[in-house]
């Protein structure tokens, strides 16, 4: 697709548009952005008038390229063609969506589900589309390659639209075949949908790259989506270039989704959230920061990446017990993967919680310099509080 930092409309926001057309006496004639509520109710009238009055045809060929593939028409009366909205075939649901003081419901069309994972709105997808106006011309496609985008909106290259953002987490990726002589790779499997989106969640005012999308309009993207890269999104900004450096804080998006709903969202943008829903809020601390991009989590003074780095001596097999060779301790324990017979991927051992073990001194009270010991279900049990949310360890030194 064009791509497009949604972000970047945001910043319209606070200017004008300036036309190209000039009054008699040459002064620049400014054109202010429209209110998005109000064409929220224009373009939501729009695609529901879309919905009923178009039908779409849904190629189901498992195994070909063409699986999934949508052709989406304007009913013509006596074809005896039933419209989108009135058809049983396919599920049409809505996704609740929060963006620039707007209460948005975005409509979207299940095709197949998918069986694997979903990615988070911050996860990197790989992925089809095809993208059409409400007259059905089609404005970009990826022809069914498989491509590769970020969800994430401050990521700095392979970014999307915001629709897209909130729409793929309701689906799942697929599986992959890789053919040993060829190298291709093909899916199966795989979510795919079609998502109806009000230009506030798309491009807006500014429009497409090329004039292909007009400013204010509301478009329609069938896809395939194949697989997902989960990411560690913590960054910090470049004084040199003013970008974001990504760093991570070793604890990957989709297991700071505090709530559990699959979105996470940085709320410290007033102008684009000025009152957001609290039951959205993944922020353990309360600082503000969502955890995804707070590199201390727990606001205890240390780095979540401090929190859950294995010891030195606890990394690979030591004295006959197999730690596990990772540098950090993963969420959970791992088991090993049998379909890789030359890798052991066992991780014993997940972030522990505050350890209930034995005080290394029993007549003194516990503190930074006398702590207990962990015990094996500090690392094991299910529901724990892991260390780096919780700030009351590591304890600090008086």
């Amino acid at each position: 697709m064009n791509k497009f930092k949604y972000y970047f409309v945001l910043l319209l926001a606070g200017i004008s548009l300036v036309s190209c057309n000039k009054s008699d006496d040459d002064d620049v004639v400014t054109v202010p952005l429209r209110d998005y509520a109000v064409q929220y109710k224009a373009d939501n009238d729009s695609i529901e008038k879309y919905l009923k009055t178009n039908y779409i045809t849904v190629i189901n060929s498992p195994g070909t390229p063409q699986d999934q593939d949508v052709v989406i028409k304007k009913i013509v009366a006596g074809d005896g063609n039933v419209s989108i909205w009135d058809q049983k075939t396919y599920t049409l649901k809505t996704r609740p969506v929060y963006s620039n003081d707007v209460n948005y419901n975005v409509y979207y069309l299940i095709l197949r589900e998918g069986t694997g994972e979903s990615p988070t709105n911050t996860d990197k997808i790989v992925a089809s589309y095809t993208g059409n106006l409400l007259n059905n011309t089609i404005f970009d496609s990826s022809y069914g390659y498989p491509t590769t985008h970020n969800l994430f909106p401050y990521a700095s290259e392979n970014t999307v639209i915001e629709g897209w953002s909130e729409i793929f987490p309701k689906f799942r990726k697929g599986t992959s075949t890789t053919n040993p002589s060829t190298g291709v790779v093909t899916y199966s499997d795989f979510g795919a949908g079609v998502m109806f989106l009000p230009s506030g969640l798309a491009y807006y005012a500014s429009g497409s790259t090329g004039g292909s999308v007009p400013a204010y309009t509301p478009i329609v993207f069938s896809f395939k989506l194949f697989d997902l890269q989960r990411m560690d999104n913590e960054f910090s900004v470049s004084s040199s270039t003013g970008q974001p450096v990504f760093l991570g804080d070793g604890v990957p998006d989709y297991l700071e989704d505090i709530n559990g709903d699959g979105y996470l969202y940085d709320f410290r943008d007033t102008k684009k959230y000025p009152s957001p829903p609290t039951n959205l809020v993944d922020d353990t601390d309360g600082d503000g920061i969502p955890d995804f991009l707070d590199f201390d989590d727990d606001g205890d003074g240390f780095t979540t990446r401090f929190e859950i780095t294995k010891p030195t001596g606890q990394i690979g097999i030591v004295n006959g017990i197999n730690y596990g060779n990772r540098l950090y301790y993963p969420w959970d324990p791992i088991v090993d993967n049998p379909a890789t017979p030359n890798t052991d991927e066992t991780e014993p051992r997940g972030i522990p919680r505050r350890p209930t073990g034995a005080l290394a001194d029993p007549t003194k009270a516990e503190s930074s310099t006398n702590v207990k010991a962990y015990l094996p279900e500090d690392y094991t049990a299910i529901p724990r509080l892991r260390i780096h949310l919780d700030k009351t360890y590591p304890i600090k030194q008086n």
